[in-house]
């Protein structure tokens, strides 16, 4: 590392005691230096670790000491170990990073493990796997807390996926009782599970189709995939059955995926990002991400190794790995998918639909705060149909830089059950409610009420002093609300806005189009987002309208949005406008 130049930023960061410069130290030298080529994310998580020795050594109060030692122990223990081809291969110093990051903190009061939970996100064919099994088998046959009865579960969505780790565990095993075969008498495998029979632990595979779990006290879990996972059912059952053991583990291994709603992509992936940004403090969640730090990076074959960060550690492994993703990129580009290469080989999230609406990378980086005090405001009224929501948006209008803000409120009725809709929307609404994105109907029949809906924009407009321009809704179910409103005296121009390619077309091609230039900022909402996710183009006859694919994915946010925006595009900014009366 001596001809390695060290920008000045980090030379302090640096500044650790020899005992600390182990191949992680190694590592991060080789990352921050940019001699290996990482992303933004990968760069943090570095940056945590030296921070952390530091914090450890000066801050007598701080609970976690790294040990590199101990650490090293375990490296040269999967070392050992070979891959699926039976062969042994030396680690990775991204690899040695990972092994040492959770296996080499400890807490200094009781010498627990530091880290709880695990997150590696990474592009595919790059080792997680393999490098998970051989931490699963460390623990199986030397952890000693608890020290017996030791319960570890390879889980996945689905019992094949959950297979791939068990197996890579149970072949691990075998191999290594061949070198000690005074192993041999204490290990047992039995179709799908191992058993050390010293002291009582296990490892099985976990899946949905397993069954009833709720019993289970997981001392180590890994799930892999979690892209595919479409509720964090699995990730509570773990977590909540480890309530009383002294030290737990769960390792999140995944690459990107298509469903821009799964909970590794709305929870666990920013929750992380949250922690490596320091915005969040977590000291008992490791994270870190190999991802490309935007979707135009494929292009640049300098840039691969972000997400594919084997091809960092040798001239063979480069030229290998860069050859095959160059034969991919060449083979999508013809055929046009190549977002899918994107997801899984650069570990970009993407919509797994072409035919989104709004790509949503260009709609996430434009949300933002925004001080909504006495602006102009479109709203934009969707009434429920059947058991849809009702949602309301508010298009503010920033005259200083000609650009549209975007908050939105839903309703959400109960009729037929709020757990069963829960469950079929696959939607935490409670917890929206809690967060303050929804408001769940107070009527015992079920049904959404009106009233609610009223005395929310009622408030709204009222608290932030807003000059409404128009309210804009769709006409169904529309009749009852209109005379409210009279009765309740507002004298805002209202406008019909009816569904048809006449009425909305133009306007929803605008929209995107501004979101994409960055002309259109938004609040955060998950509601809100998640109906742009779920919303597909249908483009009939050189008109484009907005779609669904399934009854469960809720778009109305994004339509009382639209709504509103077939009246707010029309607006000329350069005009000199009359306030209308909020209240009368």
């Amino acid at each position: 590392m001596t001809d390695v130049k060290i920008p000045k930023k980090y030379e302090e960061l640096l500044d650790v005691p020899t005992d600390y410069r182990d191949d992680t130290y190694k590592y991060c030298v080789m990352v921050l230096s940019g001699a290996y080529v990482a992303g933004k994310e990968v760069q943090k998580a570095c940056v945590r670790h030296l921070k952390d020795i530091r914090r450890s050594i000066e801050d007598s109060d701080w609970n976690y000491i790294y040990k590199p030692k101990r650490a090293k122990k375990v490296i040269k223990f999967i070392e050992a170990l070979p891959d699926t081809k039976g062969k042994v291969n030396k680690l990775g110093l991204f690899q040695k990073f990972i092994i040492a990051s959770v296996r080499g903190w400890f807490t200094k009061d009781t010498d627990m493990l530091r880290f709880r939970k695990a997150f590696i996100s990474v592009g595919r064919k790059s080792g997680k796997s393999l490098l998970v099994s051989g931490l699963v088998l460390y623990a199986f046959l030397f952890d000693k807390e608890p020290a017996e009865g030791r319960q570890m579960f390879t889980a996945a969505n689905d019992k094949k996926q959950a297979s791939i780790v068990f197996n890579m565990v149970a072949k691990q095993l075998m191999y290594f009782t061949s070198k000690v075969p005074e192993l041999q008498k204490d290990v047992k495998k039995v179709r799908e599970l191992l058993q050390n029979l010293k002291d009582d632990s296990y490892v099985m595979p976990l899946s949905r189709d397993t069954g009833a779990i709720d019993g289970f006290e997981p001392f180590l879990a890994v799930i892999d995939e979690y892209h595919a996972a479409k509720t964090n059912e699995m990730m509570e059952l773990i977590e909540s059955g480890q309530v009383n053991l002294l030290q737990s583990l769960i390792f999140i291994i995944s690459t990107a995926g298509f469903n821009l709603n799964a909970p590794m992509y709305t929870d666990e992936w920013p929750y992380a990002k949250d922690i490596l940004s320091e915005s969040f403090d977590d000291p008992e969640y490791f994270a870190i991400i190999y991802e490309q730090d935007s979707e135009d990076e494929w292009q640049d074959r300098d840039m691969w190794a972000k997400s594919n960060p084997l091809i960092n550690e040798s001239d063979e492994l480069k030229e290998q790995i860069e050859t095959f993703l160059e034969k991919r990129v060449a083979e999508a580009t013809k055929k046009g998918s190549m977002f899918r290469v994107l997801v899984k080989n650069f570990n970009y999230w993407m919509q797994a639909s072409e035919e989104s609406y709004l790509d949503f990378n260009d709609w996430k980086k434009n949300e933002e705060d925004f001080d909504i005090t006495g602006t102009k405001v479109y709203i934009g009224l969707d009434l429920s149909r059947a058991d849809d929501l009702t949602s309301i948006s508010f298009v503010h209008l920033d005259e200083a830089n000609n650009q549209y803000y975007v908050a939105s409120h839903s309703f959400v009725g109960t009729k037929g059950g709020l757990q069963g809709k829960i469950e079929r929307d696959l939607i935490d609404y409670w917890q929206l409610e809690k967060d303050g994105y929804c408001t769940i109907t107070d009527l015992t029949s079920g049904i959404i009420n009106t009233d609610q809906v009223l005395d929310y924009i009622e408030s709204y407009v009222s608290k932030n002093n807003l000059d409404v321009q128009a309210i804009c809704y769709d006409p169904y179910a529309i009749h009852g609300v209109l005379a409210e409103m009279e009765r309740r005296g507002w004298y805002y121009d209202l406008q019909d806005i009816r569904q048809g390619p006449v009425t909305l077309s133009n306007p929803t091609l605008d929209f995107k189009l501004k979101v994409i230039d960055g002309d259109v900022k938004h609040e955060k909402n998950p509601l809100l987002d998640r109906a742009v996710k779920n919303a597909i183009a249908k483009d009939t006859n050189d008109s484009i309208m907005i779609e669904k694919k399934m009854h469960r994915e809720k778009i109305d946010p994004l339509m009382s949005t639209l709504f509103a925006y077939v009246i707010a595009y029309e607006h000329g900014w350069d005009d000199e406008e009359v306030s209308m009366p909020i209240f009368i």
